[in-house]
């Protein structure tokens, strides 16, 4: 791997401030996809899914844990492994909990769904030493539904949007071949008693997750942030006050 040139200050200075606009560019469409992710529109869940976890079976609206918002890491463990994915276990332990309570503070509750078995499930979180909530769907239909556990004979398969037809013509027909654990993350939205899919992403797109805002920009609430200007204060940037209730 080589290193960077070496370059003056005044080199350096030159080429951080070119940088630095194209990285204002970048924020600004993120920032304007963010938006247009918040304007989607939002299907209502009509099936009754249940999950096991350490209490017990429970519910999708049990997953919300009183909140507005439920994000749902997919994990991938299929129920024949002794171990989960290497890869979303690298992302889980980042899950720290700091983070969640930030999630919590914005009323959005994270959890993590695999297919493994409860037990295996229970056993590899204590081998990782990890605190969150982590459910089991195994049995059931809920990792088919939102294309995560792949497998024709079992329902009709779709990845990161594309139909059969389209995985063979972008060359990934092997997905369509046997069955298959893939990693993902879906949010809902619960409106008193109902519950609505707001927005899932797949392959290279959870990459960009990392800090709770990352997390929140995938929600359709978003970081619920409206800035307010405190009295004898002129500048928000010097004293604003969130206002993350509205």
């Amino acid at each position: 791997m080589s290193l960077p040139r070496v370059a003056t200050n005044e080199e350096w200075l030159a080429a951080r401030t070119e940088l630095l606009a194209d990285e204002k560019a970048l924020t600004r469409a993120r920032d304007a996809l963010n938006t247009r992710r918040r304007e989607l529109p939002m299907v209502e869940i009509g099936k009754g899914y249940v999950f096991e976890g350490p209490d017990g079976t429970v519910s999708l609206a049990d997953l919300f844990d009183g909140r507005r918002q439920l994000i749902v890491q997919h994990f991938m463990f299929d129920p024949s492994w002794d171990e989960g994915c290497p890869s979303c276990t690298a992302a889980s332990d980042e899950i720290s909990d700091g983070l969640l309570a930030h999630l919590h503070a914005r009323e959005t509750t994270f959890v993590v769904v695999s297919r493994a078995p409860l037990a295996k499930i229970e056993r590899y979180k204590k081998s990782r030493g990890w605190t969150f909530p982590w459910y089991s769907s195994f049995g059931r239909d809920f990792n088919y539904d939102f294309h995560v556990t792949l497998d024709a004979s079992v329902a009709p398969v779709m990845w990161n949007f594309r139909d059969a037809a389209e995985l063979e013509r972008t060359g990934a027909g092997w997905m369509l071949e046997g069955s298959s654990e893939q990693p993902g993350y879906s949010m809902f939205l619960r409106d008193g008693d109902r519950i609505f899919h707001t927005y899932s992403m797949y392959a290279r797109g959870t990459e960009q997750l990392g800090g709770s805002y990352y997390f929140l920009d995938m929600t359709a609430l978003g970081r619920q942030e409206n800035w307010e200007e405190p009295k004898g204060r002129a500048d928000p940037a010097r004293g604003a006050v969130p206002n993350f209730l509205d």
